[in-house]
C-alpha cells in the first residue's frame, strides 16, 4: 500500500534542517523536498508533524501544509493509476506539482550566486570558520570569472564547457596551483550537490566523471625520530615562547592528533595512570585512545598536565619553523609544484616546509617504519581506508626497501 512519511535530512541538526517526504509506492521510494525548515528539537519523529509548543507557535499553520502535502501526494497517485499511467518518481513529481497550489511548499527559484550567498549565512552557524573563508573564497572567484565574460552563470549553465574554461581562468590567468584549483571545483560541487538536495538545481552535468577535482601529490616532509629528539633536546629556556611552541609540536608528532586537539589537552583527558590519552577529536567527533609515548610524558609532568595556551595555528606555524632551524634541520629538499600551468621546482630548506600538521604526518610515517600495523595507526589518524593512509605516510623508495630487507620473504 502506497504510503507519506516526513523525515528530516539532519535530524541531530542543532539549528534548521530540511523537511523531506517519502512516499513509498510499487516497491518503489520517491523522495521529495518540502522545501520546508525546522529546528529538529520541534519535530516529533512519531507523529512526522511539528510538535505543539509554545515556543513554534506557528505550528498549526506549518502541519497544516504538511497535511495539504501528503494529501497531494496521494490524489496524484491515485489520478494516475485512475488514468492508466504507470508512475515512475518523474511521472509522480510531475503530478504532485500540478497538484499544489503556487503558494505552498514548492522552493522558490533562486539563482545560484544568491543560493550560494544564502548558502554560506546558513552555514556560519554550523560550519568551521576555516570553512566559511574557503566557501567566501570560491564564490569571490566565481563572481570575478562571470564579470570577465560579461554572463551571469546560473544552474543551468555550470556544465562541462563551463569547468573547461573556468580550469584555465582559474590556472593560467590567477595562477593558482593545481590543488588550490582542485579545492575550488570540489566547493562548487558542494554548493551545487546542496541546491539539487534542495531541489533548486536540476542539472546534474556537475556529476559527470569529467568534471573532476584535480589533485597533486603534495611535497609534504615528515620528522624522523632523530630529528625529534634533536628538537626535544634544544635548550631554549631564554625563549620561552618557542619552549612552549616546541612542547606542543612534540606533542602532536607522538600523538598523531591534528593543531585543533593537541592544543586541547586537558588533565581529564589523561587516563590509565598516565599512560593514555583519550580525546574527542573536533573534526570527525570520534573518540581516539592513545597510547603516552615517554616525551609526551615528560612534556606534561613539566606543565603538571595543563598544557600551556596555545597561540593561533598560523602563528604556530612560524615560529615552529625557528624551532626546527634552531636544530639544524636545514638540509635542502627540492619542491615540485604545479602553478599557472607550469611545473616549478625549486630547493627549499627542510625547516621552511614544517608546519603544525608535519607533526601529524610524522606520527603516522614514524609509527609505520616502526612496523605498527597500519590499521592500528588508522584507529588513531581516523583513515578510512589503507590506501588513503599510504598516500599519507611519507616513505621514500629506499625505506621501503629497508622495511622489505626485515620482511621474512625476502630472508
Amino acid at each position: 500500500m502506497a504510503k507519506a512519511k516526513f523525515i528530516l535530512k539532519e535530524p541531530k541538526s542543532k539549528s534548521d534542517t530540511l523537511i523531506y517526504m517519502l512516499y513509498n509506492y510499487q516497491y518503489k521510494r520517491f523522495k521529495y523536498s518540502t522545501g520546508e525548515k525546522i529546528n529538529p528539537k520541534f519535530w516529533n519523529a512519531t507523529n512526522q508533524r511539528i510538535r505543539e509548543t509554545k515556543q513554534f507557535a506557528e505550528y498549526p499553520e506549518f502541519n497544516t501544509r504538511l497535511d495539504k502535502l501528503e494529501n497531494g501526494i496521494k490524489n496524484a497517485f491515485r489520478r494516475l493509476l485512475n488514468d492508466g499511467i504507470q508512475p515512475n518518481n518523474t511521472i509522480l513529481k510531475q503530478a504532485l506539482e500540478a497538484e499544489l497550489s503556487d503558494n505552498i511548499l514548492r522552493p522558490t527559484k533562486k539563482s545560484f550566486f544568491n543560493f550560494i550567498k544564502d548558502f554560506i549565512e546558513e552555514s556560519r552557524l554550523n560550519k568551521k570558520s576555516g570553512t566559511i573563508t574557503v566557501y567566501n573564497t570560491t564564490f569571490k572567484y566565481l563572481k570575478e570569472y562571470a564579470q570577465k565574460i560579461n554572463k551571469p552563470l546560473d544552474f543551468e549553465n555550470i556544465n562541462l564547457e563551463f569547468y573547461n574554461t573556468y580550469l584555465s581562468y582559474l590556472t593560467k590567468e590567477k595562477e593558482l596551483s593545481t590543488n588550490t584549483v582542485g579545492k575550488h571545483i570540489k566547493t562548487i560541487k558542494t554548493f551545487l550537490n546542496e541546491a539539487t538536495d534542495r531541489e533548486l538545481n536540476t542539472n546534474l552535468e556537475f556529476k559527470k566523471t569529467k568534471f573532476k577535482t584535480l589533485r597533486e601529490d603534495s611535497d609534504s616532509i615528515y620528522l624522523s625520530i632523530d630529528e625529534l629528539k634533536k628538537i626535544e633536546k634544544l635548550d631554549l629556556k631564554d625563549k620561552a615562547k618557542l619552549e612552549k611552541v616546541r612542547d606542543l609540536f612534540l606533542i602532536g608528532c607522538y600523538t598523531g592528533l591534528r593543531f585543533s586537539d593537541f592544543t586541547q589537552i586537558k588533565p581529564e583527558n589523561i587516563v590509565n595512570n598516565r599512560s593514555m590519552l583519550q580525546i574527542r577529536t573536533q573534526k570527525t567527533g570520534e573518540r581516539v585512545s592513545i597510547p603516552l609515548h615517554q616525551t609526551v610524558r615528560d612534556i606534561l609532568e613539566k606543565y603538571d598536565n595543563e598544557l600551556p595556551k596555545s597561540i593561533s595555528n598560523q602563528k604556530m606555524n612560524e615560529y615552529i619553523k625557528d624551532v626546527v632551524e634552531a636544530a639544524e634541520i636545514n638540509h635542502k629538499i627540492e619542491t615540485t609544484i604545479t602553478k599557472g600551468g607550469k611545473i616549478e621546482k625549486k630547493p627549499i630548506e627542510k625547516f621552511n616546509l614544517v608546519t603544525t600538521h608535519t607533526a601529524r604526518r610524522s606520527f603516522a610515517t614514524n609509527l609505520y617504519l616502526a612496523d605498527i600495523p597500519s590499521i592500528s595507526i588508522m584507529k588513531i589518524t581516523g583513515h578510512k581506508t589503507e590506501r588513503s593512509f599510504l598516500k599519507y605516510v611519507r616513505v621514500t623508495q629506499e625505506q621501503n626497501a629497508d622495511k622489505l630487507l626485515n620482511h621474512p620473504f625476502f630472508k
